[in-house]
């Protein structure tokens, strides 16, 4: 495997921390020349330097992934540096949790500029350059991409938006060469839950779940890679999910409650 990707270029945006991070570390150490995406530029710097230290090839270009300017300008940061582009991962995102009838609607838009828009953006800039490459266009999901969550409109949305996108894609350049991939990750111990945003559009601050029991970000960064070598179109990473992918064309009322009680669970739930 290490030689498939020995001096690939690699753009990983929402790199600096959980699957972002995980999956910049995978790639450098087989041999990828990585371009690491965040808005934090002193944690980007930090694994850039860790990952020089170890023998790799990585740079950091500060990115907020829902202005269109920075998506621009990372790509065409990564082409100068590098001179091409072989792999895009889109894996920068955030979460909510609040009944749609509580949210604001500013927390909506949040999470579609960041989960739809920013991998519109940055698609968009990446394309020609993945398609010179024959590379790999990845998108980081959700079975909340397959299956509505309650308390998560925002994020459910914005995951079936990027799958209606990327899908299109995938359809368009049926000739081109173009690998297109959605993964869903289930429930991965990150700090996506403690930033989720509430109804107020404050940040949540604590996991309301019982992160111990969680996959790892490397495990989900493991098959990102897998993914790509076998040139996969969806991967669901969970039983759960596959069965919510399957059940929803034959049984979707069932799946709806089931996901009513899980999320209810929760503590502080926002299902009354």
């Amino acid at each position: 495997m290490r030689d498939r990707f020995i001096g690939k270029v690699v753009v990983i945006t929402g790199a600096s921390s959980g699957i972002g991070m995980a999956t910049a570390y995978q790639f450098a150490d087989l041999g990828s020349r990585v371009v690491l995406a965040a808005r934090s530029a002193d944690k980007l710097q930090a694994i850039c330097d860790d990952i020089s230290a170890k023998g790799g090839e990585a740079i950091s270009v500060v990115t907020d992934v829902s202005k269109e300017g920075d998506c621009k300008r990372l790509i065409d940061t990564a082409i100068e540096h590098f001179g091409s582009l072989d792999i895009l991962v889109n894996n920068a995102g955030i979460s909510m949790r609040a009944s749609f009838s509580e949210v604001d609607i500013s927390v909506l838009h949040r999470l579609m500029d960041v989960n739809f828009w920013g991998t519109v953006y940055c698609t968009k800039y990446s394309l020609p350059h993945l398609l010179e490459s024959r590379g790999s266009l990845v998108g980081v999901s959700s079975v909340a991409g397959f299956h509505g969550l309650p308390g998560r409109t925002g994020y459910s949305a914005s995951k079936f938006a990027m799958h209606g996108f990327l899908e299109t894609i995938r359809i368009e350049n049926l000739r081109t060469g173009l690998h297109v991939m959605i993964i869903a990750p289930g429930f991965t111990a990150t700090n996506v839950r403690c930033n989720a945003l509430t109804a107020d559009g404050s940040v949540q601050g604590e996991s309301p779940r019982n992160e111990n029991r969680m996959d790892t970000p490397g495990h989900v960064a493991r098959w990102i890679v897998k993914g790509i070598v076998k040139r996969k179109r969806n991967k669901l990473l969970t039983w759960d999910g596959r069965l919510t992918a399957l059940l929803q064309r034959i049984i979707p009322g069932v799946v709806d409650w089931a996901y009513y009680r899980e999320m209810a669970k929760e503590k502080d739930s926002p299902l009354k």
